[in-house]
């Protein structure tokens, strides 16, 4: 084999490596993704990861010290639809007081339940109607 053939075959096996690598790393990042879907598409969702965001449905929410879970309903403002949601877990500081919350999770269709692993919980700041001191 000559040398100038040689050196095709490397590149061309660089090439191929590449491109595989390429669509891995894609393939990857779309697994990863976890997008905010309405309620209804989360109860398609089916095993896929997504988030839902909503306020505390007011009186909704119960926490069982023994097991750590956290059972409250998620309401959303645009549409009035509602999610009941569970969360294993420590309950987040303030919940009662949350502005919004986000349920990172998979919808379980048995159990009519939206299985949170993660919760992010956005609270009223502290800074909120405090009247700002102009100085000059």
């Amino acid at each position: 084999m000559s040398r100038k053939m040689s050196r095709k075959m490397t590149y061309a096996f660089g090439a191929v490596l590449l491109v595989a690598f390429a669509a891995f790393s894609a393939q990857s990042f779309n697994e990863s993704l976890t997008p905010y879907v309405p309620y209804d598409e989360a109860r398609r969702a089916g095993e896929r990861t997504v988030q839902v965001a909503g306020g505390l449905l007011a009186g909704s929410s119960s926490y069982d010290d023994v097991a750590h879970a956290l059972h409250f309903t998620l309401t959303d403002p645009e549409s009035g639809g509602t999610m009941p949601v569970r969360y294993e877990g420590l309950k987040p500081a303030n919940f009662e007081e949350a502005v919004s919350i986000v349920a990172i999770g998979r919808y379980d269709a048995a159990g009519d339940t939206f299985h949170a692993d993660k919760l992010l919980v956005k609270c009223p700041s502290k800074y909120q109607g405090a009247e700002v001191k102009e100085y000059g």
